[in-house]
């Protein structure tokens, strides 16, 4: 039994055989809705060791075979440990040949004890991730011809994973800015309340992804601890960024909890005014504090989020697995609007905020149309084929994070529109909902 899939990439062979040596290529990959993560990449393709978490703090070890290894052409790894058995007969070798003028035919060649019909969704996941990632790095050659170097606060998280190994894949240096001793010549030691002076050294680009979650119950101290987070080490990190000659641009993350928790049907846009409530303050007074940089001649870009749609972290992860036994519903009425984006468009909006010097100020990190929660409750439980008539009622978002935290969150309406960014010709990957809900849940349509 295995498995043989091939794919046209539309670049040059070279650069796609380039892509998969570097270091991010395993994270890009990764299907989200397997219960499998990289936590070491493989060092070489030739001859490195790849390791992967499993449940219960389980490893999968993937070793490289130096007999198989052809430069520019061709690598294979095998399972060298793993304690599922029946998975240890495992060899996936990648073929690179060239196809047509600047195209490549992929060949995925898996030796396993699975059926094929099991893995069809892994590789057209992994082949989708390969093709719109490349597309994106060849885009933004037309403005930035070189690697930048890059500083990135919040690295580990969920964005900071996706988008370092994003970047890393397309040649980029990231460095991460890290509160512990720094481990590597990509580590700094950043103290959020001190940062040294030469931080940022030879910096081209800064992205400041830190900041405690804003997700649990509205205590004063939690309160606290959302605006002690960001409001104050923003600001530092963006006056070293000021003093430092090479920092051409600071990307700072946001959220659309800048224009209040209830606006009703109002279309919302970049300059849309402040909404009221503590979200709407604390992302005012955030964006503020970036002030420094732009002071300092620096490109500051506020990245206005909306709700992230990711199986490895936040609400879709959360309902996933209700929705999964048929334990899901609307929220509330199911009126409110929900602004939500693919976690890979997330990527792609800050990547285009470092590369594209026309873009300035606060961003709307949005898909083209929000839903209202109804709607995306449907979409959901259509994806999974599974019932979703059991409705929460706003009592239990209460319940769970107070009366306040439950009309900011989970009962918030937002109805965001990316504008700046479609002023700007900006193509997404998943401009719809059930496409993206399908790719991060592995129910791809077949085709």
């Amino acid at each position: 039994m295995g498995l043989d899939v091939t794919r046209t990439v539309p670049a040059p062979r070279d650069a796609v055989f380039a892509w998969h040596s570097r270091p991010g290529a395993l994270t890009r990959l990764a299907p989200p809705w397997l219960p499998m993560r990289p936590i070491v990449e493989a060092s070489s393709l030739a001859d490195g060791q790849a390791i992967l978490s499993l449940p219960a703090r389980m490893r999968w070890v993937a070793q490289h075979d130096p007999d198989y290894f052809e430069p520019g052409h061709q690598f294979s790894d095998y399972c060298a440990s793993s304690p599922l058995k029946q998975l240890t007969r495992w060899r996936h070798t990648h073929t690179f040949t060239d196809a047509s003028p600047g195209h490549t035919l992929v060949h995925d060649h898996v030796q396993t004890r699975i059926p094929g019909r099991f893995l069809d969704a892994t590789f057209r996941y992994r082949h989708r991730q390969l093709v719109d990632d490349l597309a994106d790095h060849e885009w933004a050659r037309h403005y930035q011809p070189k690697p930048l170097t890059v500083a990135m606060t919040g690295s580990s998280g969920m964005v900071g994973t996706a988008l370092r190994a994003f970047l890393t894949t397309g040649g980029h240096r990231v460095i991460r800015l890290v509160r512990g001793t720094a481990q590597s010549e990509d580590e700094r030691t950043w103290n959020p309340d001190a940062p040294d002076l030469e931080l940022l050294r030879g910096v081209d680009g800064v992205v400041h992804l830190a900041g405690a979650s804003i997700a649990g119950r509205f205590t004063g101290e939690h309160k606290a601890k959302i605006r002690s987070s960001r409001i104050g080490p923003t600001g530092l990190l963006a006056q070293v960024a000021a003093d430092t000659a090479s920092v051409r641009t600071f990307v700072c993350a946001s959220a659309i909890g800048f224009y209040g928790a209830d606006c009703g049907d109002s279309l919302l846009d970049e300059s849309s005014p402040r909404g009221t409530g503590f979200l709407a303050d604390t992302v005012y007074d955030w964006e503020s504090d970036t002030d420094p940089a732009t002071m300092g001649g620096v490109r500051v870009v506020n990245v206005r989020t909306g709700i992230v749609q990711s199986t490895q972290g936040g609400v879709l992860q959360l309902q996933r697995p209700l929705f999964e036994i048929g334990a899901g519903g609307r929220l509330g009425s199911g009126k409110q609007w929900l602004s939500w984006i693919d976690i890979n468009d997330l990527v792609g909006i800050y990547h285009r905020a470092l590369i594209d010097t026309e873009l300035v100020g606060p961003v709307n990190a949005v898909a083209p149309d929000a839903v209202r929660n109804s709607d995306y409750t449907r979409v959901l439980a259509s994806v999974l084929r599974r019932p979703a008539v059991i409705p929460v009622p706003p009592l239990g978002p209460r319940l769970l994070l107070g009366k306040e935290g439950a009309r900011e969150l989970a009962l918030a309406s937002q109805r965001v529109v990316p504008a700046k960014l479609d002023g700007r010709g900006h193509q997404f990957r998943f401009p719809d909902l059930e496409e993206c809900l399908r790719h991060q849940t592995g129910r791809l349509l077949t085709g």
